[in-house]
């Protein structure tokens, strides 16, 4: 993607307060990254490898990757595991799958073993403890996976101890209120790409629009006629979000489609753990 469509990368740095983190974990530093779309088209080389080098610069303690590592195919896939083998991080790398990766019977299978024998822990439905036990990982499979189920999953957990969730949709943070996250770590949305300063992004106004029109005048406006698969809460489309007594980030993410983005540029997270 050319960097006029995409717009520079930006490095997005933010101090989460959680309840109970132990003194062991309070400075903790993660990095965030989210929709690579690496598919020689959506995300260029450079703009990775800088992604990257921002990555090993902070020197994290986690690496978290919150899915859409490929488009529609998997042909690039050993390059992208090239890069992405560059990523250092004292306590490791994890990651989650997204829709994307969903996108053919295979490709599951392919993403995850080709992250797996280059040290990336793909998490689907599974619970991590690489900081310890006192803030366990949760990652789900993706929401519109039919092996999205959190329930088995977030019942594993003591409510008194804090815990991070990856998963690729922020959609799920509504149904992630039944249960304790301290911080969920999304993507997906791309931030909505096209974001007009003061009202948000254009596909967020296009649900509001449809929300309010009456179904008999939808028929006569094609683009609000039905509401964008994409997702449901655009409110949530990009940032920091309470959700309840929850904590979202949804990171912007690094690749873009056309007709690229505006006020909405890719992004890396950098993100600090406090006690509260």
């Amino acid at each position: 993607m050319h960097r006029l469509l995409s717009g520079p990368l930006t490095t997005e740095k933010l101090t989460v307060k959680i309840a109970g983190l132990p003194a062991s974990l309070q400075g903790k530093k993660l990095v965030q990254m989210s929709d690579f779309h690496y598919d020689g088209v959506r995300l260029s080389d450079k703009m990775l490898s800088q992604a990257i080098a921002i990555a090993n610069q902070v020197k994290p303690d986690l690496i978290l990757l919150t899915g859409d590592f490929i488009t529609t195919s998997t042909a690039t896939l050993d390059q992208l595991a090239k890069y992405l083998k560059k990523l250092q991080s004292r306590h490791g790398i994890y990651a989650v799958l997204g829709n994307h990766d969903l996108y053919y019977k295979n490709s599951q299978t392919e993403v995850t073993t080709t992250f797996t024998n280059i040290g990336i822990h793909v998490l689907w439905n599974q619970i991590s403890y690489p900081l310890g036990k006192e803030l366990p990982i949760v990652g789900l499979a993706d929401f519109y996976s039919k092996e999205f189920n959190p329930t088995p999953v977030m019942n594993q957990l003591d409510p008194d101890t804090p815990c991070i969730v990856l998963s690729h949709n922020p959609d799920t943070a509504e149904i992630l209120q039944k249960w304790r996250v301290d911080l969920q770590l999304s993507g997906h949305t791309h931030g909505g790409q096209i974001v007009i300063p003061g009202l948000g992004p254009v596909l967020m106004i296009q649900h509001k629009i449809l929300r309010i029109t009456p179904k008999i005048l939808q028929n006569f406006l094609p683009f609000f006629r039905k509401k964008h698969p994409v997702c449901n809460h655009w409110e949530w489309s990009q940032g920091f979000h309470k959700i309840g007594k929850n904590q979202l980030y949804i990171n912007r993410g690094l690749g873009t489609y056309l007709p690229g983005r505006l006020f909405c540029p890719p992004e890396v997270t950098i993100i600090t753990l406090q006690s509260k």
